[in-house]
């Protein structure tokens, strides 16, 4: 009984030992060793080794910079907080000028008035009259339209006994058309109304004469026997504005006397009975 255990025991030890050299032997016979095989592991393992030593070479080329934390301070924080109001805001884009301006003076000098009481403004007195009285409102009213307004420096509306003669000086104004037959003006709004037409706020100046050396007379001003006291005097006394309403008189002249001459024996034809 011992003798066939240990038979047994031997038998199973063994097997492993079998089973191994049947596996090497089926590995061996399914992958073969050739040339190409052995050609391309010996190419891996140069290639390796390139890989390797430039690895090596760059390790030891590298520097390591160590900092001491105790000797050196810490880096600061790049978060600045809070920053304070800019003096000036730039727009959208970089054409566009400065939004807004800041000066901290007025700022300061605004903040130091708006924490002292200021009083307020006095009631301005009510406008009299001559007598002591207050204007009433139709008064007042016709003060206002007395002049165009602070817009329109105050230019003063003239009095209706001064209508006629400024009459005579605009309508010659208007009527530059037929003073210089190399310009044209549009036609006014008020021409051919007469005093009517006439615009509600307007005044006549005189312009005054530059200094000169001596006081001789240039092209801009004038000599004193040429200087005349309204508009239609001095086109009057033009020498050239004479000279060329006097063509234009003529003109119109020849044109009506031509129309005149010779008609009398057609008028009486005309007057004549056909029979």
């Amino acid at each position: 009984m011992p003798d066939h255990f240990s038979h047994s025991q031997r038998a199973s030890d063994s097997d492993p030992d079998s089973d191994d050299s049947c596996d090497s032997s089926d590995s061996e016979s399914e992958t073969e060793i050739t040339q190409e095989y052995l050609d391309s592991l010996i190419a891996r393992a140069k290639k390796n080794a390139i890989l390797a030593s430039a690895r090596d070479e760059v390790e030891a080329q590298e520097d390591v910079i160590t900092l001491d934390s105790e000797s050196r301070p810490p880096i600061p924080s790049l978060n600045p907080g809070v920053l304070p109001t800019p003096y000036f805001e730039l727009g959208q884009s970089r054409f566009d000028g400065p939004s807004s301006i800041r000066d901290p003076d007025t700022e300061l000098a605004d903040k130091a008035s708006s924490s002292r009481s200021v009083p307020a403004p006095p009631i301005p007195p009510p406008e009299l009259t001559s007598s002591g009285k207050p204007l009433t409102k139709k008064r007042k009213k016709e003060l206002k339209q007395r002049t165009a307004g602070p817009d329109w420096f105050d230019l003063p509306a003239p009095s209706e006994a001064d209508l006629p003669r400024l009459h005579r000086e605009v309508e010659a104004l208007r009527l530059r058309n037929q003073l210089d037959p190399k310009r044209f003006y549009r036609k006014d709004e008020g021409e051919g109304k007469g005093i009517k037409g006439l615009p509600k706020y307007f005044a006549i100046g005189t312009i005054l004469p530059s200094s000169t050396p001596f006081g001789t007379a240039s092209g801009d001003n004038l000599t004193r026997a040429n200087r005349k006291r309204t508009l239609v005097d001095e086109l009057v006394d033009d020498a050239e504005a004479k000279r060329y309403a006097k063509k234009k008189f003529e003109e119109l002249q020849s044109v009506r006397g031509a129309r005149g001459r010779n008609t009398l024996h057609a008028k009486r034809a005309m007057r004549r009975g056909k029979w």
